[in-house]
């Protein structure tokens, strides 16, 4: 297949062998590539070289505290759902250096920050779209900008995929942010398989995107592969694990907070913080200086927090949530409720992972 032109909106088709040649033409534009992998019997995001290196044929099981890799029937590439890490750890990392500065003489010299990486996520799903959205409100709009935030999230190319699969604790399709990418990607694959035919139906998202497919064979996608990818997407909504009606939540939660729920879930909370860790959107940080023995070097390093520990909202006298049921109704109303307040938009995405990676099952959608 030649190169054909190709404008935003269009569809085209891939072959396999033009995925190993698109992730060539983003290493050879200076990209770091990053997405699924296999590592010690679990999914993790790393580091890509080709892709040899995706989990292909490797699908996912997933309920309340349970998470299983299984075999599949088919050589998908992206036939599972979301693992317990997410981008959250490239652009967001989970320990950054802030500052650093050296003696010099009676002063110091501050040393120059760290280069920014200049990614390109590969198997980005729907939801996980949406979260990078999330935080992109929270690190980018406003009159406080994060600065090394922003120089990842700028350089950063997105390859989306849209998921065709059973989500087990998934709900992105009743919170809207899924199982197809709507926006904020630069390309976004629905893959296919149907008999011996194996192939993705490629939406473009971006002028970079557009740019980026012009240099790899493809086709332009014919109304029975259009018709297929759709199906698809169709049958992966309605076979979502959860469901959560969102209407009026906030002033639902808001009328709840003396609840006696609070106090059946605080009996089951380990106060373990997985819910947050897991969390793409949870962006709870402490700050931490430090200098070496001699006094020459001096840094300040932001590092992820959870909402879960007693220390985390320690003030003179005391901590302000002690008990476990206040720490659970903090993180479980600021997601679904004060976040909309201050940012506009849900703080949950629906991908299921505080649900998966909960060591006692505790589920958000109950």
């Amino acid at each position: 297949m030649r190169p054909a032109p190709v404008n935003l909106g269009d569809e085209a088709v891939l072959e396999p062998r033009g995925l190993q040649q698109l992730l060539e033409v983003l290493n050879g534009q200076g990209y770091r590539l990053a997405g699924p992998t296999l590592r010690q019997g679990t999914l993790v995001y790393d580091y890509l070289s080709s892709i040899a290196d995706l989990p292909r044929g490797w699908g996912d099981a997933q309920e309340g505290g349970v998470f299983r890799l299984r075999q599949l029937q088919e050589p998908r590439f992206f036939g599972f759902g979301v693992g317990q890490q997410s981008w959250k750890q490239f652009l967001y990392p989970p320990r950054r250096r802030l500052w650093q500065a050296r003696r010099e003489g009676n002063g110091f010299q501050i040393l120059p920050p760290e280069d920014a990486v200049k990614f390109a996520f590969i198997g980005v799903h729907a939801c996980d779209l949406q979260a990078i959205a999330v935080q992109d409100k929270v690190f980018l709009q406003g009159p406080f900008l994060d600065p090394h935030y922003r120089a990842r999230r700028e350089q950063a190319f997105i390859l989306a995929v849209n998921c065709g699969h059973l989500c087990g604790t998934g709900f992105c399709a009743s919170m809207g942010t899924g199982p197809r990418a709507a926006s904020g990607y630069d390309l976004a694959l629905t893959e296919i398989l149907e008999g011996e035919r194996h192939y993705f139906v490629v939406n473009l998202g971006s002028e970079r995107g557009r740019e980026v497919i012009s240099r790899i064979p493809h086709k332009k996608a014919q109304a029975g592969e259009r018709e297929a990818a759709a199906r698809a997407l169709s049958q992966a909504a309605g076979q979502m694990g959860r469901t959560l009606n969102a209407t009026d939540i906030k002033a639902l939660l808001y009328r709840n907070y003396e609840n006696p729920r609070w106090d059946q879930v605080a009996a089951r909370c380990l106060s373990c913080g997985n819910c947050t860790l897991v969390c793409p959107t949870c962006f709870c940080h402490t700050i931490e200086d430090s200098s070496d023995l001699t006094g020459e070097l001096a840094e300040r390093w932001r590092r992820w927090d959870v909402c879960y520990t007693v220390d985390f909202t320690y003030l003179h006298g005391g901590s302000v949530r002690a008990t476990p049921r206040s720490r659970y109704r903090q993180w479980l109303t600021h997601k679904l409720a004060t976040w909309i307040d201050q940012f506009g938009v849900s703080g949950c995405v629906g991908c299921g992972r505080c649900i998966t990676w909960c060591p006692v099952a505790i589920d958000i959608t109950e």
